[in-house]
């Protein structure tokens, strides 16, 4: 019973950072109106966070390793919480971003402590469900973002609706620090602590870092655009648009879930994720199509890609952290966060330039190019002999 304790902790722990990093795109009409700023401008600025988590994944996936999770967590919501904070206060946006940087930072610290806790209490055959169901603290935390983020900024202002998320990390931490144990692990031996990026296994995972990181890109395209698309497009209201995408996220939330138990019934989290990296391509292309026709087959296309795009997230991350082996998840988590990361931190700033130099279905049509690339790469055949599932190694709680 404690392991399902401590999986609802750590999906509470990411939504809440998730709510922060992902989060400020629902922010960018309120930057546009009351700052000012133009849409390539307010994409870079809230681009910091990702930036910030970019840097540090892998630093603090080697910490988890080497102190354990709880340590990890706690320390970082709560710094993140106070560098948020504390980044209001300074004057100007070039200050203000750096602050945000620092506190993706931080943030980065549950991205790889909290798999890594949950992958660390559940055995091989539950590994799909409990990661498919931590993995919804993403599209939970984008969905409070939605919802609270755009009526606070409407109401009270930008600087107000910032410091949720930063109240929601300081709260958050608390609760880690009561709640979450670290995992038990097997004795340490050689074969079990070896490094998993040298040998045979090390090109598998590379392809699944990879394939990975393509398939956020159309993730992102719809989720950071998701709100602007609907209100210069399609004429909605800010709040609206925030309202749809945030009931959109239950969906998403839920296909993340049906994805883990799918792969745990297959016996293969591969070849689901290179069924849904065709799914996201096909969303972006009726996309792309929906606008040019000014259907309403564009807002239809665009919820689809909303829900199928952040489904196969869960399924790379339980599989990179079977093909690392208990001594080296946190590591590998962190180098499978780097890489979605670093297509996340770009997205925003290619899909924006594309979109205003272009429009909206060009920009779509290239979206659409890194699912059909990540479907290609995914490794469906060097799965099985990468996947780190012996008895001898595998933590069972």
């Amino acid at each position: 019973m404690r392991r399902w304790f401590i999986l609802a902790t750590g999906l509470t722990a990411q939504a809440t950072t998730s709510s922060f990093l992902y989060g400020l795109p629902f922010l960018i009409p309120a930057l546009l109106a009351e700052h000012g700023l133009s849409l390539t401008s307010a994409s870079l600025l809230i681009s910091a966070p990702l930036l910030g988590m970019l840097l540090a994944l892998i630093a603090w996936g080697a910490a988890a390793d080497r102190f354990g999770e709880r340590i990890v967590m706690t320390t970082g919501l709560t710094l993140t919480g106070a560098l948020i904070l504390a980044s209001l206060a300074l004057p100007g946006f070039v200050l203000f971003g750096l602050g945000l940087l620092l506190a993706g930072a931080c943030a980065a610290s549950v991205n790889a402590a909290s798999g890594r806790v949950v992958l660390g209490w559940f055995s091989a055959r539950e590994r799909g469900l409990a990661m498919g169901i931590r993995q919804t603290s993403q599209p939970v935390g984008v969905g409070i973002a939605a919802v609270s983020l755009p009526p606070l900024a409407d109401h009270f202002g930008f600087a107000t609706a910032v410091a949720l998320p930063a109240v929601l990390c300081l709260a958050s931490a608390l609760l880690v620090w009561f709640v979450v144990v670290d995992p038990p692990r097997p004795p340490r031996t050689v074969a079990a602590a070896a490094s998993p990026y040298t040998g045979s296994t090390a090109v598998t995972l590379i392809r699944l870092h990879t394939a990975s990181a393509l398939l956020v890109m159309p993730q992102f395209m719809s989720a950071t655009f998701a709100v602007t698309y609907l209100v210069s497009a399609r004429d909605w209201s800010p709040v609206v648009a925030g309202q749809l995408v945030a009931a959109v996220q239950l969906a998403g939330a839920a296909g993340r879930i049906l994805a883990g138990v799918w792969s745990d019934r297959a016996g293969s989290r591969m070849r689901p994720m290179r069924l849904i990296a065709v799914f996201a391509l096909s969303t972006m292309v009726l996309w792309a199509v929906g606008d040019l026709l000014d259907s309403w087959l564009a807002v239809a296309a665009l919820v689809a890609a909303l829900i199928v795009t952040v489904t196969d997230n869960g399924l790379g991350f339980t599989a990179t952290a079977e093909m690392a082996g208990p001594f080296w998840a946190g590591r590998a988590l962190g180098v499978q966060n780097t890489g979605q990361n670093m297509a996340a931190m770009a997205a925003a700033p290619l899909f924006s330039m594309l979109i205003t130099a272009f429009s909206y279905p060009v920009a779509l049509v290239a979206a659409a190019l890194f699912p059909a690339a990540g479907a290609v790469l995914t490794p469906v055949a060097g799965e099985s002999a990468a996947r780190v599932d012996a008895v001898e190694v595998e933590v069972r709680p």
